[in-house]
């Protein structure tokens, strides 16, 4: 039996999906998420700043608390053990997923799975320190409370939101693809068994 064909990327608009999210994703963990994890002597000067001009910017809880630039690192010990994961797995599955999709590999369809699923739960919680942090206020400021504006939490929903949904999505249609493929094994061996009777 040959090798299926590769459809081009075009023609499956949940793979380009996830193959730009992929792509996307690679500086952003590289450049801002995880330089809470890099030794600060291996950071170029130039990408040291984006972290604190996003905090800034975002007033995020996460990544102003991780960077120890928020009063609230002592809190985050959960969110550093999310870098790790990014960094260690996360970031392994964007480069193979990228290039699994653009192959268009059904091989790629497990490790896929289990990164959407490993990925919304993360962000899930991610989501609930995000809509759980204080509003902004004189009050909150003058006790040195972390919290963001009205217009920060909308900026930061618009970002992770979409960083939940579409790892969600991708580990519910990662399973069905896989569904799929056991039954048609499944068929499959019913007609061998079948002519082998």
């Amino acid at each position: 039996m040959g090798k299926p064909h590769r459809r081009p990327l075009s023609s499956r608009p949940a793979d380009l999906i996830y193959f730009i999210f992929f792509l996307v994703h690679i500086p952003a963990t590289l450049l801002v998420d995880c330089q809470a994890l890099y030794p600060p002597h291996l950071v170029p000067a130039a990408v040291q700043g984006l972290p604190p001009w996003y905090v800034a910017l975002s007033g995020d809880p996460l990544i102003g608390g991780a960077m120890g630039l928020l009063p609230n690192a002592r809190e985050l010990a959960w969110f550093r053990s999310f870098l790790y994961l990014e960094i260690f797995f996360q970031l392994p599955v964007f480069i193979l997923g990228a290039r699994g999709l653009w192959k268009d590999s059904r091989g790629i369809y497990a490790l896929l799975l289990f990164y959407g699923a490993s990925t919304a739960t993360t962000t899930l919680a991610c989501l609930a320190a995000v809509v759980s942090t204080p509003a902004a206020s004189a009050a909150t400021r003058a006790a040195g409370i972390v919290s963001v504006t009205f217009e920060q939490r909308a900026m930061l929903l618009s970002s992770y939101v979409p960083f939940f949904l579409v790892p969600l999505w991708m580990a519910v249609d990662m399973a069905l693809r896989l569904q799929g493929l056991v039954a048609a094994g499944a068929r499959a061996q019913q007609v061998l068994t079948g002519k082998r009777e």
